[in-house]
């Protein structure tokens, strides 16, 4: 073998480790460099089968926040604030600050909120009749059971004169102090009160329970008036307080908080929602 062509071979032979050690590392570089711009996954849970406004908002996440929005329906209003305590989920966006009080009381948890959403007026729908004058003696009226809402539905009723109640900032239907139409009044599962319709004269309806009965707003009897006091009925993200102040979840709450959003609650909603994240109280 000639001289010159054995040098090169050992040249070659002594290059070869360097060039495999410099490859590993750009290598490592990059699967870094990867991992650092990997899609932030955060599952959040819900009520009801309408997921229209999150499927979009989860489509801002992923373009401007690079996360990757799982969502998980939930058909009793028991189950997101478990599943956020126990972990099956990161956040929730169903309840009101009302019902999220109620639920640490009751639970000892310790959820609390990271963002508004909406504000969901409820109403008092009917199958039977067309006005609040057309409730006759002895008619039965359906309202939610949980403690938030079942208070709730009973101011609605005495605000429209139905019913008198004593002052409690959550009255049960043990609070009613006159009914001059012996109204019998049940007290149902919140997801219940919308079948409820086809037997009962009327019924107060959450909003989201109403979206998915296909009911529509404009159709019912009384709508709850905004004002000050309907404040605590802001619906809100919620998140397990160790989380926060997590940047990923406070990242999704600006993706959700957009006249993008805005524009899609009045299209899809008609007004049966209101943005309440800059939303002025009077």
């Amino acid at each position: 073998m000639k001289k010159s062509l054995k040098r090169t071979l050992i040249t070659i032979a002594l290059a070869l480790p360097l060039f495999f050690l410099l490859a590993a590392c750009g290598s490592n570089k990059s699967n870094s460099a990867a991992g650092s711009s990997a899609a932030k996954t955060v599952k959040i849970g819900i009520m009801g089968s309408d997921d229209r406004i999150w499927q979009a908002v989860g489509k801002v996440a992923k373009k401007k926040y690079n996360i990757d929005l799982k969502i998980t329906k939930f058909t009793d209003y028991n189950q997101p604030n478990a599943a956020l305590s126990d972990g099956s989920i990161d956040l929730n966006a169903f309840q009101h600050q009302f019902f999220l009080d109620n639920w640490n009381k009751a639970h000892k948890s310790d959820i609390v909120s990271i963002g508004d959403t909406v504000l969901a007026p409820i109403r008092l729908y009917s199958k039977k009749i067309k006005s609040v004058k057309d409730i006759k003696k002895g008619d039965e009226i359906a309202i939610p059971n949980d403690a938030t809402n079942e208070g709730r539905a009973l101011n609605v009723l005495a605000t429209i004169g139905l019913i008198k109640l004593d002052k409690k900032a959550l009255p049960t239907t043990a609070d009613i102090t006159e009914n001059k139409l012996n109204l019998k009044i049940t007290a149902l599962d919140a997801a219940q009160t919308a079948r409820a319709l086809s037997d009962a004269t009327a019924a107060v309806v959450n909003d989201g329970v109403a979206n998915d009965a296909g009911l529509n707003p404009k159709s019912a009897l009384y709508v709850e008036k905004v004002n000050k006091k309907s404040k605590p009925y802001i619906n809100i993200i919620a998140a397990n307080k160790k989380d926060a102040k997590n940047k990923t979840y406070l990242d999704l709450v600006k993706a959700y908080q957009t006249e993008a959003t805005k524009k899609l609650l009045q299209k899809y909603y008609k007004g049966a929602d209101i943005p309440a994240w800059d939303i002025t109280l009077k």
